[in-house]
């Protein structure tokens, strides 16, 4: 009887042990969550325009790789406006983020923004445009396209395609941006090779289908040369222009050769048509590569102050099998 009586107490003593300890943990686990909130990684992004289907995969891929991270995202669309984006920049680091993903719309106007996020000592990644400022210091890397590769693999597929001769009018990228320079001086550095490939007029398609659309109807009045090519830097660029082509009764891929560049999935479908004979493709997936500059960057390794994203070439021959891997 009295071993029963002792083997009931040190029972009892054992449920009652384990009640208090499942009390005591759970009474601390608001602040234990609380804690873990507080430890996770805080990303601000700040996206030029989100208005077309290169900047909608861009932020997706960023918003993709955050959610993987376990990381707070803190995300602005500056709707294509620098003006904003400085603003959205401001408020970004009012929120403390531990970093700065900042897709600047153009060049010299987000300077600013590099200068703010050095006083308040958060580390930027430039993705797709550059902004000014020193390398390594004003920002940690520029993660984007070799943008000159992607002009000058225009020129030589557009150089083979006409054999050396044609009329070529250039819509170029955004005024004042990364893409819209270096595209333009890829592409000068091969077609000023032959004399007969002409550049007779070059506007700015801000990188938008109605804009290249505006532009190739203005350049179809204006130009007096027969237009024999087009150069767009952007493919929403070079889908409006179909649309001004084929109003005003000409015939894009066949009297019009249309060279374009980003690979997305409406230009594949048009060199598939016939409408457009090839694009360079610029990958808008960039955000596993900044949030590897994020990892590295916290263990402490060295950042290279450019990062490389590489391209393929899409024509008639391939855009078929590759056409469901675009956006």
């Amino acid at each position: 009887m009295i071993r029963l009586r002792i083997v009931l107490f040190m029972f009892l003593n054992v449920i009652i042990l384990f009640l208090l300890t499942s009390c005591k943990e759970t009474s601390s686990s608001p602040k234990l969550l609380q804690q873990e909130q507080n430890d996770r990684l805080k990303v601000g992004f700040s996206q030029a325009e989100n208005n077309n289907p290169w900047r909608i995969a861009e932020t997706n891929s960023i918003k993709k790789e955050a959610r993987e991270k376990n990381a707070d995202l803190i995300y602005f669309d500056a709707q294509g406006s620098s003006e904003k984006q400085l603003k959205d920049v401001k408020q970004i680091l009012e929120s403390n983020v531990d970093y700065l993903i900042l897709a600047p719309r153009q060049y010299d106007e987000l300077a600013p923004a590099l200068q703010m996020a050095k006083e308040k000592n958060v580390p930027v990644i430039l993705i797709d445009r550059e902004a000014k400022g020193k390398p390594g210091e004003d920002y940690l890397t520029f993660i984007a396209a070799d943008y000159i590769w992607e002009g000058e693999q225009a020129a030589k597929w557009l150089v083979h395609k006409t054999n050396g001769k044609a009329n070529i009018v250039e819509i170029s990228a955004t005024t004042n941006s990364t893409p819209a320079k270096l595209r333009a001086l890829g592409f000068r550095n091969i077609i000023n090779k032959y004399p007969n490939m002409k550049i007779i007029e070059s506007q700015s398609g801000e990188s938008a289908r109605s804009t290249g659309q505006k532009v190739m109807e203005n350049m179809i009045q204006t130009v007096d040369e027969n237009i024999t090519a087009v150069y767009s830097h952007a493919d929403e660029s070079s889908i409006g222009a179909i649309q001004a082509l084929k109003a005003a009764g000409k015939k894009p891929g066949i009297d019009t050769v249309i060279v374009s560049i980003d690979g997305e999935k409406d230009a594949l479908k048009a060199i598939i048509s016939g409408e457009i004979g090839a694009t360079i493709e610029c990958s808008p997936f960039l955000g596993e590569k900044a949030f590897q500059v994020i990892d590295q960057h916290q263990m402490g390794v060295k950042i290279p102050v450019r990062i490389i994203q590489p391209g393929r070439i899409f024509t008639l021959e391939n855009a078929q099998s590759y056409l469901n891997q675009t956006y």
